[in-house]
């Protein structure tokens, strides 16, 4: 049993800290185990469902939500000005979520209900840690995350006694949604401030019924794909939410911020968002198949957006200057790779290459994550250099 001076290291000040470590370490490893599945070395775990909806949904409820775990219970501190939540909490928090990779990873020999509980877990868990804080502060603005977790909690449970793939499906738009509102705050306001570091004069144009429309554009999408998947209506309401992201990006002076590599990967992770999109409608009129649109809205946007995030926000609270370094600016252009290779391979590749495609991606996001921990996780376990408090 650690002793409890153990969970007041800085490791466990910051949920950034422990879930931007482990979310990055899952993604490596797994995605190394489904490269070496195409690549005919090992098999993913099978046991409980099978290997493909396995990858999906660890890549959703694994990788994906870990950090937002690590981003949501750092904002939530800031938003309201509460001390965040830390320590022994902190540590519960990710033993939930570890609990929740091992019974989907490793035969344990548990009933399915058990398997279902301990996987589960984790998001209540975390919607409750978040929740205090919101509440107790009255603040509204962000209650909205809140249903983003439950209707997360809801698809796990879904996924999990039905085998249902549409869950997943439903699980993905609330992390695209989560990507589009934290996007439409930070993307702008990140890229003017550094515009204006630099002496160039740039406004923050405010948008709100188009950030609305852009969240009602993903509601509208979700329900065709639940209801109406593969559909005329699904290609259309696609192809307006395509267009609603594309217009939101003409004022967030994407061109002027290609030379801050920070800001860019930002800027490419809601590109693939459009990208995804715009893909997603064509599958709608039956000119693409589905699995093109999934990857371009999980390997490109969702890669490259926590990329991007978890380098900056690992970099800003840990008192450091926002400057990353050749490694890390070669890991960003390699996500776009690694997510090219991946949506636009497979329609491109040669009979029989189609699978060397998808080998390389994998490697190639292994080996970005890979980067990311070589290069930040010092700075997750270390103390702050400035002295201020982890």
């Amino acid at each position: 049993m650690p002793n409890p001076s153990f969970f007041t290291i800085p490791f466990f000040a910051r949920g950034f800290r422990p879930f931007f470590f482990s979310g990055a370490l899952f993604s490596v490893l797994s995605i190394a185990l489904w490269g070496s599945f195409y690549a005919g070395i090992s098999t993913p775990p099978g046991f409980f469902v099978d290997p493909i909806s396995w990858h999906a949904h660890e890549m959703i409820y694994g990788f994906a939500l870990a950090i937002v775990a690590g981003f949501l219970l750092t904002a939530v501190a800031n938003w309201t000005g509460t001390v965040p939540v830390r320590h022994l909490h902190l540590a519960g928090l990710c033993a939930l979520w570890i609990a929740g990779r091992v019974v989907m990873g490793v035969d344990l020999g548990l009933p399915s209900w058990g398997i279902i509980a301990l996987e589960s877990s984790f998001v209540p868990a975390l919607a409750i840690s978040l929740a205090l804080p919101l509440l107790r502060t009255w603040n509204k603005r962000n209650f909205i995350f809140l249903a983003f977790l439950s209707v997360l909690f809801a698809c796990d449970v879904w996924f999990l006694t039905t085998g249902n793939m549409t869950a997943l499906y439903v699980a993905l738009m609330m992390i695209l949604n989560m990507v589009s509102l934290i996007g439409g705050r930070v993307i702008p306001a990140f890229t003017v401030a550094a515009l204006r570091r630099r002496g160039i004069d740039a406004a923050q144009t405010g948008q709100t019924r188009m950030d609305i429309a852009a969240l009602a554009s993903l509601a509208a999408v979700t329900l065709c794909l639940v209801f109406v998947r593969e559909t005329i209506l699904l290609g259309v309401i696609a192809a307006l939410s395509c267009i609603i992201h594309a217009l939101r990006m003409r004022h967030y002076h994407t061109l002027k911020a290609l030379s801050d590599p920070l800001l860019w990967i930002l800027h490419a992770g809601y590109g693939w968002l459009v990208i995804g999109l715009a893909l997603l409608a064509l599958t709608g009129f039956g000119l693409l198949h589905t699995t093109a649109a999934i990857h371009a809205l999980t390997a490109g946007c969702i890669g490259s957006m926590i990329l991007g995030m978890i380098c900056r926000v690992t970099l800003g609270h840990t008192g450091r200057n926002l400057e990353v370094g050749r490694l890390t600016i070669l890991s960003f252009y390699t996500i776009q790779i690694a997510a090219l290779l991946r949506v636009f391979g497979p329609m491109l590749a040669a009979p029989g290459y189609m699978t060397h495609g998808i080998v390389c991606s994998a490697l190639l996001w292994t080996l970005c994550y890979a980067a990311y921990l070589a290069v930040f996780s010092g700075m997750l376990f270390s103390p702050r250099p400035d002295g201020q408090e982890a």
